[in-house]
């Protein structure tokens, strides 16, 4: 599906799981007559009113996703759920150019050679890759 920067695509199973406890809800307020295990076999059954009250809900309801191994702030954001079908959950693949631009300036491997936390050299050449070039410029001088 089509994302803006500030939704993600959560899959209709993980959906259910989050916010089971809020279409429960808004079903009893639909049906004031149904009781608890009505509505999770409603759930279960996955009919079309729980799809309607999930989208009711999922409007009002940020997520939060963490990107593993979270070193700093930026690593867990909130996005604005969207239903897709599938399993896996989607993001959107950073098409406006601020976004590509600070990927191609700050993020790529060779734009990250110095720790910023201490200054040091993350990367450090061998004596393996030292001694290449230096044999490869070296000519024949025998």
């Amino acid at each position: 599906p089509l994302l803006s920067l500030h939704q993600c695509g959560l899959p209709r199973e993980i959906a259910i799981a989050l916010f089971q406890t809020f279409v429960i809800r808004g079903l009893i307020i639909q049906y004031p007559a149904s009781n608890i295990r009505l509505d999770k076999n409603k759930i279960r059954e996955k009919e079309p009113i729980v799809w309607e009250i999930l989208q009711e809900v999922m409007q009002g309801h940020p997520v939060l996703l963490n990107r593993a191994a979270t070193l700093h702030i930026l690593g867990i954001q909130a996005f604005q759920p969207i239903l897709v079908e599938g399993r896996a959950i989607c993001l959107h693949p950073l098409v406006c150019l601020e976004a590509q631009a600070e990927a191609h300036l700050l993020m790529f491997s060779h734009m990250n050679l110095v720790s910023p936390a201490i200054g040091d050299p993350i990367f450090v050449p061998t004596e393996g890759m030292l001694m290449g070039p230096y044999v490869l410029t070296m000519g024949n001088h025998r």
